[in-house]
């Protein structure tokens, strides 16, 4: 299989709200935009795409035609300090789960989209203990941040 492209599509119930969320705060740009349909790009590279779908669309098999549910998003970036202060503290956004450190290589928050997608703010870390054992770096080569 040659893969063209990945990205999750989020059944949800809140359209707008979810748009706007993804678009002013992520920095996603519209690239296709019906009333059941969403389809969104943060320029690049990497390029990084999503997309948004009301969930009574019959795009969707009928047994499927509920909104999203348990979806957690990892958006790494450079700072997750600065997206802490930027996000809770400037945008007023509720953290699910503090900003932290933890052994297993990650400094981290959570919080949720419109829908009650989480999404976990994460800046790579070197990983403490028996953590840094349990990389594959030839699989999954990593670079910690400050």
């Amino acid at each position: 299989m040659t893969l063209t492209s990945f990205y999750p599509v989020i059944a949800t119930s809140r359209l707008t709200e979810s748009h706007d969320f993804y678009t002013r705060l992520f920095g996603f740009q519209t690239t296709f935009e019906a009333a059941w349909y969403v389809s969104l790009r943060r320029p690049g590279p990497p390029a990084y795409e999503l997309a948004l779908l009301d969930y009574t669309h019959p795009t969707l098999p009928e047994g499927y035609r509920a909104p999203v549910q348990g979806l957690l998003l990892n958006f790494e970036v450079e700072d997750v300090d600065a997206e802490w202060e930027r996000l809770v503290a400037g945008e007023g956004l509720r953290p699910e789960l503090e900003l932290r450190s933890e052994d297993f290589g990650q400094r981290h928050f959570i919080v949720a989209d419109p829908n009650g997608v989480l999404i976990d703010v994460i800046t790579p870390i070197a990983p403490t203990g028996t953590y840094a054992d349990q990389y594959v770096s030839d699989v999954y080569p990593r670079t910690y941040g400050a």
